[in-house]
């Protein structure tokens, strides 16, 4: 026992420590920023990546997997919070998603997200990212107001405070974080290149952090009359309380009825949460080279209860983050350890080191999300898409186009409808066959039924039905179809009723006769 104790403190030390310690310096500033771009307090963001390393990380079933706040989330959690009107009634929208994950895991349904299109998924996180860019820019610029888009993206456009808003912006703009922000962007970019990822130490969101500080100290401490119109204003920096815990706002369970929506969020926050986690695990498990698998429906129960705690405690909502997972693998994680350390180092640097995160320009974070949203977006995946043909581009496109103009349940379902509607016309096409055939010893033309052939074929059978000609030699061939719906089998017999009016010599190849008169 002493020694199986002794060799898992070994390889903590010697590759889960440094792993843990590398993805909390990608963690930190994502935490804060993810928070940024949700309109939540920037203290929850680290809450929820605290409770995403400690907790979730100690009962799922992911070796290498780490959870906390996603970007894929900040869309639905700033309608949710904007809506429901205040962040208490926004954390009970989090626990019912959270139980709602917890019931998906307990009864194995964790395999009802695989149904979703990949094409409809792709341009959910696209429009995602969309949003997340179009957020950000403001706050790049010096915007220190969170509502800028608080109307929507459509909306805004035909509102009569866009105006307002674009005359406030251009007041609002300081030169210094503009500065900080194209100086983080290039950065990031460099940092982020092939070349450079290759051989890259430290995380590029770190140095982004780290540079930020800098060069506002440097601004702040130049007494010119020039460079101060480069200074930033306090409103521009991060800004948590050193005692936290009296920050945090809890969620009042009592109105839980009180609003169906509260509701409804928190359905959608737990159907996305489930999602992205899902994918995020499947492409850490693919990374993995110990072959380890995830098992679904154990991540749902972890996801189930990090998320219960995260809005009982005062977090926005967390799923699997295919960022800080793939920073854990290239940091040579062994275990679920190294997710554990990054929670607790989160931990400890909302208790210790409060006043060098209130160092921080929003400028940085934003730069940081805007990257993220742009890899989310990239015009790579769009010409990817388009290459796929209109069957997977076009689901695709209208759910972004959905998503943007309404919100996103209403773009997924219309980008779900479009994806069905491929499905039935390819169901359509695909079941039957029309040929010439030899039956014994004379000449047919053949219709032949494949596999399974469902009421979708209705229409396009009767249609064809109809057109055969008086005085003709006619099958229909059912021999190799396992399944042949009842309407079909009914379509057939009216036909075969009809066929002896028009003197159409017809053939009936393995199909079971139906008695239409039975029916009515």
């Amino acid at each position: 026992m002493k020694r199986k104790i002794k060799y898992y403190r070994l390889l903590w030390l010697k590759y889960d420590l440094p792993a843990g310690i590398s993805v909390f310096f990608v963690a930190l500033p994502l935490c804060l920023g993810i928070a940024l771009a949700s309109e939540a307090p920037l203290y929850s963001g680290i809450l929820s990546g605290i409770i995403g390393g400690v907790v979730v990380s100690l009962i799922s079933g992911s070796q290498l997997s780490v959870s906390g706040p996603a970007a894929g989330l900040t869309t639905l959690v700033i309608s949710a919070i904007f809506t429901l009107g205040n962040f208490e009634l926004f954390l009970l929208s989090v626990a019912i998603a959270g139980l709602f994950q917890l019931f998906l895991g307990i009864f194995k349904l964790g395999s009802l997200a695989y149904y979703f299109p990949s094409s409809v998924i792709k341009g959910m996180l696209a429009a995602i990212g969309i949003i997340l860019i179009l957020k950000q820019i403001p706050i790049a610029l010096g915007y220190d107001k969170p509502n800028f888009w608080e109307n929507g993206m459509l909306n805004i456009f035909e509102s009569k405070n866009f105006i307002g808003n674009v005359i406030d912006l251009n007041k609002q703009f300081t030169r210094g974080t503009i500065l900080i922000s194209i100086a983080s962007l290039v950065i990031l970019i460099i940092f982020n290149s092939k070349i450079l990822k290759k051989f890259k130490v430290i995380p590029s969101s770190l140095i982004v952090v780290v540079f930020g500080i800098i060069i506002n100290i440097i601004l702040v401490n130049i007494t010119s009359n020039y460079f101060n119109n480069y200074s930033l204003k306090q409103t521009q920096l991060v800004n948590i309380s050193p005692d936290i815990f009296n920050q945090i706002q809890l969620p009042s369970f009592s109105r839980i009825f009180e609003n169906k929506m509260i509701w409804k969020y928190g359905i959608m926050i737990g159907l996305l949460a489930t999602l992205e986690t899902l994918l995020c695990v499947e492409a850490i498990d693919k990374l993995d080279k110990r072959n380890r698998i995830t098992p679904a429906n154990r991540e749902l129960v972890a996801q189930g209860i990090g998320n219960m705690l995260c809005g009982i405690l005062g977090a926005i909502p967390i799923t699997a983050v295919v960022v800080r997972g793939a920073a854990n693998v290239d940091a040579g994680a062994r275990s679920k350890m190294a997710a554990f350390t990054h929670g607790l180092l989160l931990l400890l640097s909302v208790l210790f080191l409060t006043f060098f995160i209130n160092k921080i320009p929003f400028a940085s974070l934003s730069s940081i999300l805007i990257i993220t949203g742009y890899n989310l977006s990239k015009p790579k995946l769009f010409y990817n898409m388009w290459s796929l043909g209109l069957k997977q581009f076009l689901p695709f496109i209208i759910t972004i186009i959905g998503v943007l103009t309404t919100d996103l349940l209403i773009g997924v379902s219309i980008g779900l409808l479009i994806s069905i509607y491929y499905i039935v016309r390819n169901n359509f096409k695909a079941e039957y066959e029309i040929s010439n055939a030899n039956i014994d010893g004379e000449y047919f033309e053949c219709i032949k039924l494949n596999t399974n052939v469902t009421f979708l074929n209705k229409v396009n059978l009767r249609k064809i039905l109809d057109k055969v000609p008086e005085n003709s030699s006619f099958a229909i061939d059912g021999s190799n179809s396992k399944f042949i719906d009842y309407d079909i089998l009914e379509i057939i017999s009216e036909f075969e009723n009809k066929a002896k009016y028009k003197n159409i010599k017809l053939k009936l190849i393995g199909i079971e006769k139906v008695n239409i008169n039975a029916i009515h």
